[in-house]
């Protein structure tokens, strides 16, 4: 029987990346406390880089996380070359756009079978699947080949699938293996119908819950860019250079979390694939476009659930892309461009899979002096918090059992990555 005063803890949310926690305190029908804490203890990679080569920071910042290393690895490089006044090279743009297009299509087929599948089959774990059951074995067996489709692009494009070896200041040090692209793109063209069906799937799945219509996105010229764009798009159409977004951000203490929050302008916010494709959907590629058109027409949308059917379609989009540049590129290998100077200030704005992710570096004499990281979860945590403490209010008619699960629910639907979060420094990048 539903009591008007209660209390509950999750002390483990399953299912995310990394650690986190949520305290909810029920009082005469009130939602009195909500606490959304990511419990991940800070491990200081930013102070750790200080003093070491401005060149070997992306490899050690890429430990910041093991599932978006590659993330962190492209972030930094674009802080430490924007710092050494370094243009890098078409070819050395494409060779990156593949190995996080590469990262795209793992990482969001992870989370969408692994994280999201068993709420959707309302089971606890893939583990709970009937291998007898056509469909459920299907998509347990498409999930490995787009894992391995996103895996083998990135080990062609960058060495490895995390942890990248292949990719540093300036350019890359090993050239692609050529031989090996008539495979690649026969396993990509296997694996684009199983990621239709995976948007497919997610477009009919109706969890709901809408309240926050604030979204950040990069925005590219001519392309649905993750990785390359330095131009910012907000949910009411401004556009930023990406040297100012962090004096758009005000940092938050949350005493009750290891991680900082973050407000855009004096308010919570979203970073995610729902905000990529809500500010972005136009620039998806064509034959996404085409074969997705039934799931876009949800877009632009303020469903939080929609974040992981945004994720499916940006896995098409990614193999569609990568499809595109394989057929035109011509690999061969390029030495990688020496810096132009070894003073100098550099931001690193890219859009991980799961938001933007900041990284800004502060050189001297060639070695870090300062260094800054802004992880997409820190940015989407006090929304987290914000978006449980109405979910909970609204949903009060429920026992706490079921509470509890809809508040997973709808964590998991950001795909958090708490091991990322749990890093930060305050920091004060001062320009000269």
């Amino acid at each position: 029987m539903h009591q008007d005063n209660f209390s509950f803890s999750l002390n483990q949310i399953t299912k995310i990346e990394g650690h986190a926690s949520l305290d909810v305190t029920v009082q005469g029908k009130t939602v009195t406390q909500c606490r959304f804490t990511i419990t991940d203890f800070k491990r200081f990679y930013t102070k750790a880089v200080e003093a070491k080569p401005a060149a070997a920071a992306p490899s050690l910042l890429a430990r910041i996380c093991g599932t978006c290393s590659n993330a962190h690895i492209l972030a930094s490089l674009k802080a430490v070359e924007a710092a050494l006044g370094i243009a890098v090279t078409p070819l050395t743009q494409v060779r990156r756009e593949l190995v996080n297009a590469g990262m795209y299509i793992r990482d969001h087929a992870l989370h969408l079978v692994v994280f999201v599948l068993p709420d959707v089959y309302n089971l606890d774990s893939i583990l709970d699947f009937d291998e007898t059951n056509p469909q459920q074995r299907s998509l347990l067996e498409n999930l490995f080949k787009l894992k391995a489709a996103g895996n083998h692009l990135s080990i062609f494009a960058g060495g490895r699938s995390v942890h990248a070896p292949d990719l540093v200041v300036g350019g890359f040090n090993r050239p692609v293996n050529s031989s090996s692209i008539p495979n690649l793109i026969q396993e990509l063209q296997a694996a684009r119908p199983l990621a239709v069906q995976l948007v497919d799937l997610f477009a009919q799945v109706n969890f709901t819950f809408e309240r926050n219509h604030r979204f950040l996105a990069l925005r590219g010229a001519d392309h649905y860019d993750y990785l390359l764009s330095r131009t910012l798009k907000t949910h009411d159409d401004r556009l930023l250079p990406d040297t100012q977004y962090r004096e758009h951000l005000q940092h938050v203490v949350i005493p009750h979390s290891h991680a900082s929050g973050y407000q855009f302008e004096g308010f919570d916010f979203m970073v995610s694939s729902l905000a990529r494709l809500n500010l972005n959907q136009d620039l998806l590629q064509p034959r996404t476009l085409k074969d997705c058109a039934a799931a876009l027409k949800f877009f632009p949308s303020v469903n939080v659930y929609h974040n992981n059917l945004a994720q499916a379609i940006e896995i098409v989009d990614a193999i569609d892309y990568t499809l595109t540049l394989l057929a035109k590129t011509q690999f061969v290998q390029e030495a990688p461009v020496k810096s132009a100077r070894p003073t100098g200030d550099g931001i690193g704005l890219i859009e991980a899979p799961r938001g933007i992710l900041y990284h800004a570096a502060h050189v001297v004499d060639s070695k870090i002096d300062r260094y800054e990281i802004i992880v997409p979860t820190g940015q989407n945590q006090i929304n987290i918090e914000n978006d449980l403490k109405t979910l909970i209010q609204n949903h009060l008619d429920l026992d706490q059992l079921a509470l509890a699960h809809e508040c997973e629910k709808l964590i998991r639907a950001y795909d958090p990555c708490m091991s990322c979060a749990s890093h930060f420094l305050k920091f004060k990048l001062h320009r000269h």
